[in-house]
């Protein structure tokens, strides 16, 4: 069966998906009885005057009801077992952990860089949460923000990037795939990244002006010579964690079923998937994870994260001089925290299993004011303005999922993880797996809100540009441009409805 879906989907690499048929219905895991129920219950509503049943838990049962602080994102899914919050206390220690460069008497610690981004996952994922442009002239400014490189490949070449997609990005020679700004003693760093911001000042209906930030980067301090001179930069802010196992739970079938290559329908929206190779399995499988949804699984993701960000070699990717180039010799000549006695990689079985489960048991905050008039009214304008039609807000996740706290679960993500034409001010010029450079992946809207509770900051979109949620409708274009264009148009009072209603999401 795996082999014929996986036959299936390489089929539609190079042919496309027509719109299919509506979400649940071709799903194999549901009953007749379940199918109905689910195409109930993910149907959009049509009544704004209250909230809908169970808006308030975004992860279903899983949903955190803790109070809500810093380490609201922190929280497991409400419906784990005892024995699973074991797992994932020991996952989050994992997560938390500050690794050291080999050789150290700390040998399960040891094995950081030689280049890297950051020592810890949660160095990036601050909190859980989002991370932040680059601030002041220290070097930490930029730890949970880093480039992607690449170079236009020799016509025809299909390379396996370090993460895993199937593409064709060819890393820079020298660089390799991602710009590393930190390096173990006695090695250079390759760079720093360098961000100027542009004023561009965007006026509303009502006459309010608005100055958003339009940002250009370059790499300063170069380590090892110059980058290939047709080297292609993509800036990448680390993203929020919650719900990431509920995503992964979400029938292939329902979110294909949403995709509409060649906008069939007419409605100007053209959402299609990307595909991702799995270095485990060698499957295709559905991306739906980072920005251009280049990653099928939370657990190649954590390993991909672990290689490239921090330099750890794991099982799923031993590649234990992460992202070190064959011109970076010096890189290449260091030792390695691999311990035979402790298994094969620096990270061995049991760490990205644990790692793998923490984030894939991470749970979503309950939704706030859900019955308010003026979120309600937001609601409204939300659905008015087009934005559902990208940003889904329901799915029923799979009866099937590997882990019971994520079956059969009716989540509130505003998400199709499809990949949508954003337009020229968002075009980054690199693409990632089938991905162009004016392509993102739809991100999940759920904790939105809470963003300057849990990062310290309100910066959105893929690389921090916008400076609050209005901004980061107002940087919408190509397939978003006439919801744009009409958000700019309301009046201030309908504006200030839809800015409460996201900011209870």
């Amino acid at each position: 069966m795996q082999k014929l879906f996986s036959l299936l989907l390489i089929a539609c690499l190079g042919a496309g998906l027509a719109i299919a048929q509506e979400p649940a219905a071709v799903r194999g895991d549901l009953s007749a009885e379940d199918v109905a129920r689910v195409l109930r219950v993910t149907a959009p509503t049509t009544d704004f005057s209250r909230a809908e049943q169970f808006e308030q838990l975004p992860a279903g049962a899983g949903t955190v009801k803790k109070l809500v602080n810093r380490d609201i994102f922190s929280q497991s899914l409400a419906n784990i077992t005892f024995e699973q919050e074991e797992q994932f206390k020991l996952g989050n220690a994992l997560f938390r952990k500050l690794w050291v460069s080999a050789p150290a008497s700390t040998e399960a610690s040891d094995g950081l860089g030689p280049l890297f981004n950051a020592r810890g996952c949660q160095n990036c994922h601050l909190k859980d949460g989002r991370g932040h442009t680059p601030h002041g002239d220290g070097r930490e400014s930029a730890v949970s923000m880093f480039l992607r490189l690449s170079v236009p490949p020799e016509t025809g070449a299909k390379t396996e990037a370090l993460d895993g997609v199937v593409a064709g990005e060819t890393g820079d020679p020298t660089y390799g795939t991602q710009l590393q700004d930190f390096a173990v003693q006695g090695l250079p760093a390759e760079g720093q990244i360098v961000v100027s911001y542009t004023d561009l000042p965007v006026t509303l209906g009502d006459g309010t002006i608005v100055v958003l930030r339009d940002p250009s980067y370059s790499i300063a301090d170069l380590g090892y010579g110059p980058l290939d001179p047709e080297v292609m930069m993509s800036p990448r802010v680390a993203s929020q964690m919650i719900g990431l196992g509920l995503v992964e739970a979400v029938p292939a079938e329902d979110i294909l079923a949403l995709a509409d290559s060649d906008d069939a329908d007419g409605d100007g929206i053209s959402g299609r998937p990307n595909w991702a190779l799995e270095p485990e399995s060698g499957a295709v499988m559905l991306g739906r994870f980072g920005w251009k949804a280049g990653m099928a699984t939370i657990r190649s993701q954590s390993a991909a994260a672990f290689a490239g960000d921090i330099g750890i070699a794991t099982p799923l990717i031993n590649r234990p001089f992460g992202d070190c180039t064959e011109v970076q010799v010096g890189c290449l000549g260091l030792p390695t925290g691999e311990q035979a006695r402790l298994g094969p990689s620096e990270a061995p079985d049991p760490v990205l299993d644990l790692v793998t489960f923490y984030s894939e048991t991470l749970g979503v905050p309950q939704r706030r004011d859900v019955d308010d008039p003026q979120v309600l009214a937001g609601k409204e304008v939300f659905y008015q303005l087009g934005c559902a039609s990208c940003h889904v807000p329901k799915f029923v996740t799979s009866r099937d999922a590997p882990i019971a706290a994520h079956k059969f679960q009716l989540i509130w993500p505003y998400s199709d993880f499809l990949l949508h034409d954003m337009g020229e001010g968002l075009e980054d010029h690199r693409p990632e797996g089938q991905a162009d450079g004016s392509e993102w992946r739809t991100p999940p809207l759920w904790g939105v809100g809470l963003t300057q509770v849990v990062s310290g900051h309100t910066q959105f979109l893929h690389d921090g540009r916008a400076q609050n949620l209005l901004e980061a409708i107002l940087w919408h274009g190509g397939e978003a441009q006439a919801s744009r264009d009409a958000l700019v148009a309301l009046p201030a009072a309908d504006r200030d409805n839809l800015l409460k209603f996201l900011g209870s999401l």
